[in-house]
């Protein structure tokens, strides 16, 4: 049986460039999907999972991605003296979610060169890949079943969820075999396929936990476009020599990296809070009428 999975890498070197200007100064990761910080969401999401260890992969200007996890006396004082205990503990509460640490990638060679920059902090361990733009709102239900199906079959398991397939060709797209429940085997991954040509309408989404047999591969991907090394095809060289698994999910997701995508999780995740929806829930249904949308 594989050791405990308690790393989880979340790759946060991109640009951000769909959201400029709003990007230009601060990190994508840090823009705030209601009242937090998206990072936090998904730094909060592996610890309910048991990851303790966080390792977030950044580049030049994103140093306040590892500072929104680090303690800061000063202004703890200042709420301290001001009496604002809820507001205190919540900061204190940030330091204490999971030890975080940062690598930088000096430069975007994609996700699988993203992952790679992981080696030495992981070492021998299997890990966890969490992509900061996929935030999962399931009480991390889908991450914890990846997780137990790694430390029962020992191998690499990917998240998948279906998408219609005229959008397939966004993504890294798995042909596989039932095993049992969410749980199938992936014969093989294509990087983002031609909807006809397309081996399934599943897409590879971003949770996955993989076995250090993954730094090899990655190794031997060759760069594609852009001189970028995709993580895609190093899943499926391992699909080709060994065994990777799928994990089939359907609710939970949004795509924060868009900003429409962005905008549902707030309006959403908003509804789901009374002091916020009391309010927001009959202003959204007359401007639906006012607009006769």
């Amino acid at each position: 049986m594989p050791a405990r999975v308690r790393t989880a890498v979340i790759p946060a070197a991109g640009l951000g460039t769909r959201f400029l200007p709003a990007t230009k100064a601060q990190p994508k990761e840090m823009l705030a999907v209601l009242d937090r910080p998206a990072i936090q969401y998904v730094v909060e999401e592996a610890a309910a999972a048991g990851l303790d260890d966080v390792l977030i992969v950044t580049s030049r200007g994103k140093h306040a991605l590892g500072d929104h996890f680090d303690r800061m006396p000063e202004l703890e004082a200042e709420l301290e003296r001001k009496g604002k205990t809820d507001a205190l503990e919540q900061v204190v509460a940030l330091a204490e979610l999971a030890r975080v640490h940062t690598v930088r990638q000096a430069e975007p060679r994609g996700l699988g060169h993203a992952v790679a920059m992981a080696a030495d902090h992981v070492g021998d361990a299997s890990f966890a890949v969490l992509l900061p733009d996929d935030l999962m709102v399931d009480d991390a239900a889908l991450l914890r079943g990846m997780l137990g199906a790694h430390a029962e079959h020992g191998a690499p398991v990917v998240a998948l969820k279906e998408v219609p397939r005229a959008d397939i060709s966004a993504y890294g797209c798995p042909r596989i075999e039932p095993v049992e429940g969410p749980l199938v085997r992936i014969t093989e991954v294509i990087e983002k396929p031609d909807p006809e040509d397309a081996p399934s309408s599943l897409a590879l989404t971003g949770r996955y936990v993989l076995t250090p047999a993954v730094f090899e591969a990655l190794a031997r991907v060759s760069p594609g476009k852009g001189g970028e090394i995709q993580l895609t095809d190093a899943l499926g060289l391992l699909a080709e020599t060994g065994t990777v698994y799928g994990w089939v999910f359907r609710e939970g997701r949004y795509d924060v990296g868009t900003p429409l995508d962005n905008l549902r999780a707030n309006i959403e995740l908003a509804l789901e809070r009374p002091e916020l929806a009391a309010e927001l829930g009959p202003y959204l249904a007359d401007l639906v009428r006012r607009r006769n949308l």
